[in-house]
């Protein structure tokens, strides 16, 4: 009987084995430019970089925010375009969708900007996430840009880029975004606070600490290391691997270009089990944060919790753990870690990719988090 168990290990861990080896190669072939011919079946996970180039797109028609939500309010589907140096360049446009709660009442709103992943549209992250029930019922406007297909064959955003590190091409037009969305509906803008998944986490990343007056607080749902990367093979290798100690020389180098960075609160949530950006992104996320927020964190020992698994009930979810730094006794950067969680939003929607039913709710702890901070008026102004 003995035998018979530790030959059915045994094979279970080669087909194991197998199973992440043929991922591996698949990302990193939707990585590289040269083309590859997508395999029957089943579509793969969403890809953090660049997604396989013959997999198809899903076109999601637009929907009233009932109809997509489930709750009532405004769901506004919108152009922002920037123009072009030149009378003759176009201008730069991208697509938006606006979601407003009813009844605001007469105070300023608060406003999410929510940064889908590779082969999603808007309207798929708002539905995975349900970030609109819960701004309906907190409270709070939602921004949802939608990356092009123009811009990229499967909708992801260039994070890895060096352009796109240093505050340029989608995350200043964004940036310019939520700034005329602030002023056309009259938002808080002390209280601004970007988030994303995977390619789009990687972006939200850079928005916020390129323009820190602009944001007060950033949510990293499967998230890549920041500024290690200036080409798709730089980014497959950290999403796989990590970047070894320039993820720590990056944001030093980073946080001594900007003297007068003003720190920036942060909650990071990550799968144990993501094989497409893997556990080791997160870690070094967390140092990195606790580097730039050195001089704003009290206690430099995080207050750890844990969390048991719940399988039976309304809200089934995985175990958990989570770190948490303060400043004072406000929480200013939470490191979670899921157990059984791959690569997808956690407590989302099921019936959407890229998106796990089982809690922990991110969507939920991501406002908790958010709603205890405001950024102060009168900051330097924003990266240019």
């Amino acid at each position: 009987m003995a035998k018979s168990l530790s030959s059915l290990w045994l094979k279970s861990v080669r087909r194991m084995g197998k199973a992440q080896q043929a991922q591996g190669r698949r990302l990193l072939q939707s990585l590289v430019p040269t083309p590859a011919r997508a395999p029957a079946g089943r579509q793969a996970p969403a890809k953090t970089a660049k997604a396989r180039t013959a997999a198809p797109i899903r076109k999601s028609a637009p929907l009233p925010a009932r109809a997509l939500t489930g709750t009532p309010g405004s769901w506004q589907k919108c152009w922002f375009s920037v123009p072009a140096a030149g009378q003759l360049a176009p201008a730069r446009r991208m697509l938006y969708w606006l979601y407003l709660p009813p009844d605001a009442g007469p105070e300023p709103l608060p406003l999410v900007v929510m940064l889908h992943g590779c082969q999603q549209l808007a309207t798929d992250f708002a539905r995975s996430t349900r970030m609109n029930e819960l701004a309906a019922r907190k409270g709070f406007a939602v921004l949802y840009p939608q990356q092009s297909a123009a811009a990229d064959a499967h909708r992801c955003w260039h994070w890895y880029k060096r352009a796109t590190q240093e505050g340029l091409g989608d995350v200043r037009l964004i940036a310019e975004m939520i700034m005329q969305v602030q002023r056309k509906h009259g938002l808080d803008s002390s209280r601004t606070y970007v988030a994303g998944l995977s390619a789009g986490a990687g972006l939200a990343n850079i928005l916020a600490l390129r323009y820190p007056a602009l944001v007060a607080a950033v949510g990293l749902h499967s998230a890549p290391v920041f500024g290690t990367t200036d080409s798709p093979l730089s980014a497959y290798g950290a999403m796989q691997h990590g970047s070894g100690p320039a993820h720590r020389e990056s944001v030093r180098a980073f946080g001594s270009a900007e003297a007068a960075f003003p720190g920036m609160p942060a909650i990071l949530i990550h799968g144990a089990r993501d094989s497409v950006v893997r556990r080791i992104n997160m870690a070094q996320l967390t140092e990195q944060f606790t580097i730039l927020n050195a001089g704003l964190i009290t206690r430099e020992q995080a207050v750890v919790r844990h969390w048991p698994a719940r399988s039976t009930g309304r809200h089934p979810r995985h175990a958990y753990e989570s770190q948490t730094w303060h400043a004072g006794r406000k929480p200013h950067l939470v490191a979670c870690e899921i157990a059984q969680l791959g690569h997808a939003w956690s407590g989302g929607d099921g019936s959407v990719e890229f998106s796990a039913p089982e809690g922990p709710d991110a969507t939920l702890m991501m406002w908790t988090f958010f709603a205890r901070h405001r950024r102060p008026q009168g900051l330097p102004p924003a990266a240019t």
